[in-house]
Parts: C-alpha cells; structure tokens; sequence
C-alpha cells in the first residue's frame, strides 16, 4: 500500500484544479464528508455517487470519492437510512470514506470541463460564454480564462451534424441528438457541460450558431429552434464523465503518494433500446 497524503494535502490540490471561489451560489462543493486530517492512501473519481459507486469504494478499501455531482447536494433535516442519500451517506462515514466535490468550479475552471470540450472539438483559444466581476461563477480582473460556459469560434466553418458526431465520437456517446439541420453552417459554438439548456439566451447574446450540451428540456428545444440556434445533445452522463476519467489521471500525476482511479462500475442511467 502507498504511504498516503493527507485528506488535507489533497483538497488543496483540488481546489488549485477548480477553485472554489468558481461555484454558483446554490451549488455545494469542496469537502462534504470528512476529517481534513485523516491519511488518504487510495481515491476514486465519479461523476455521481450511486449506492453502486459506494459499494465499489467501500470493497476497494477506498479513502476518499471525489464526486462531480455533490452530496449531499441539498440540506439535509435528517440523516437515516429512511432515504437512499442518507443510507450512502451512513455507509461511506462508517467505513470513513471522505467525499469532496468541484462540481460547478469545475465546470468553470480554466482548464475546467467546458474549456475541455473546447479543445475536444477543435477550439484552442475559448473564452467564459458568461463573466461577471461579481458573484459566482463568474470572473475577476486577471482570471479572463474562468467562467460560466465556453465559446468559441473555429478556423472555418463547420455543420452541425459534424460537430456533434465529433463531440459524441470523443466520449464514446452512440446517441447523440440535436436539434436544427445536421447541415446548419457554425462558425461560433457555445459549450455548457451537464444540463445546459439554461445558457441558451447567452448563447444568442454572444452571436454564437449552436449550444453543445447535455441535456436541455422539451420547451428550451423549441426554443432553440425557434430562434435559428442549433442544440447538440450529448447526455448528461457523457458530457462530464470523461473529465472525471482525466481528473484521475491529473490527480495521481500530482499526488504520487496514492492511488487513484474513476469508478469502474459507473454507467450511464439512460440506456438506448
């Protein structure tokens, strides 16, 4: 076994990748679950922490998930086993298995999960879709590479279907959507990571041809098409999980005293008939 680093040592690292200071106000992040003191020899990325994920951390002799997804993500009034949260919760404090979370910081970052998109897809100078000099999620003075969203525009233009078929090729994603002609001509994209249906007004306001996201509701779909901009739709699972892959890999090149690695009994809850 490694000889570990502190839970401490290691939320520090975390925190330079995705700072903290990126996260939406109602968004839940940094350490949720343990002692900043306790020795971490072994970690597990995942994007959302299932009873599954749980399972497989507590049989890996895991010290610490580091989750995309937060959780606890809303407070709680009562921790028992009377809830599917509180029963994960229960078991990963028993078996003393920290949980730390990046959530929207990570999404956010310079080198976040949407400026990762950006570069999957061809676009290596991309710029936050929204900045703001306060509040969160949003940039300061100096720190022009960190915000909500990305955009960015490619050398020449490219059509919709073959954005999205890159996009969903990179992260192994059999059925993407979108919405607008596969032949709709973009030069400007927008990005927006998970369920990103919301940053389709910014999108518009930035002149940008398409939204690359996750998921987007049924109404935010008419809309999009309403107003000429394209959708790419990706899956919430497939559009963050390849980050927390990465995350991993970062993570241990960064930390050598432990182990780490992304959960390997995660899937995606939406299958395809």
């Amino acid at each position: 076994m490694t000889p570990g680093e502190s839970l401490g040592r290691i939320c520090s690292v975390l925190a330079q990748i995705a700072p903290l200071r990126l996260a939406e106000d109602w968004d839940n992040v940094g350490l949720l679950v343990g002692d900043r003191g306790a020795d971490v020899s072994r970690a597990m990325t995942c994007l959302t922490i299932t009873p599954d994920v749980v399972k497989e951390a507590v049989e890996s002799k895991v010290d610490l998930i580091i989750a995309h997804h937060p959780l606890p993500f809303k407070p709680l009034a009562k921790l028992t086993t009377d809830t599917v949260p509180g029963t994960m919760l229960l078991g990963l404090a028993s078996h003393k298995i920290a949980v730390y979370s990046a959530h929207t910081a990570f999404d956010s970052a310079a080198d976040g999960i949407n400026n990762q998109w950006a570069k999957l897809i061809g676009i290596d100078d991309s710029l936050p879709l929204i900045t703001s000099e306060n509040g969160s999620g949003g940039v300061s003075e100096g720190r022009v590479n960190e915000g909500s969203g990305r955009m960015g525009r490619f050398e020449s233009p490219r059509s919709l279907g073959q954005i999205v078929k890159q996009a969903a090729d990179a992260v192994g994603q059999p059925s993407a959507r979108i919405v607008g002609s596969p032949d709709l001509s973009v030069s400007k994209v927008a990005i927006a990571c998970g369920s990103g249906g919301s940053f389709l007004a910014a999108a518009k306001r930035q002149g940008c041809d398409m939204l690359l996201t996750g998921e987007a509701t049924f109404h935010t779909c008419l809309e999009a098409r309403s107003l000429g901009i394209g959708l790419g739709l990706l899956g919430h699972y497939h559009s963050e999980r390849f980050a927390m892959e990465r995350l991993a890999k970062q993570l241990a090149d960064e930390v050598d005293a432990i182990e780490v690695w992304a959960s390997k009994v995660e899937s995606d809850p939406v299958q395809m008939l």
